[in-house]
């Protein structure tokens, strides 16, 4: 059984920048086609941040973080990052690592339904 695990998360002034990792241990991200990043503020839901094809040919990003964030992934270290820029007192949430076994449309890989596997999240407090 694979394991998602995140790092990275920390307290950063707004504007400044964080990268979060999430890595598989005990296998390898291969059987996972699509690997996403959600976010959880407290009182709120859990919410798409952005989604990458394990190919990396497609990518997905909320609105609220296009430009600004970037998923990326290294296939050999089998780790899925995502570099995190111009952050907002808004960003200020537990980041989750999420994976799912198929390819998604942009509107499916924005539900966080169909993601099986899941990490224990990381917190990301960005002060104002």
């Amino acid at each position: 059984q694979v394991q998602l695990v995140e790092s990275g998360g920390g307290l950063v002034q707004a504007g400044g920048s964080l990268r979060l990792s999430c890595a598989a241990s005990g296998g390898t991200f291969s059987r996972y086609r699509t690997v996403a990043w959600f976010h959880q503020a407290p009182g709120r839901e859990r919410a798409f941040v952005a989604a990458t094809t394990w190919s990396g040919s497609r990518q997905y990003y909320a609105d609220s973080v296009k430009g600004r964030f970037t998923i990326s992934r290294d296939n050999a270290k089998n780790t899925v990052y995502l570099q995190m820029n111009s952050l907002k007192s808004d960003d200020t949430a537990v980041y989750y690592c999420a994976a799912r076994t198929d390819y998604c449309s942009e509107v499916q890989c924005r539900s966080r339904n169909d993601y099986g596997y899941w990490g224990q999240g990381t917190q990301v407090t960005v002060s104002s």
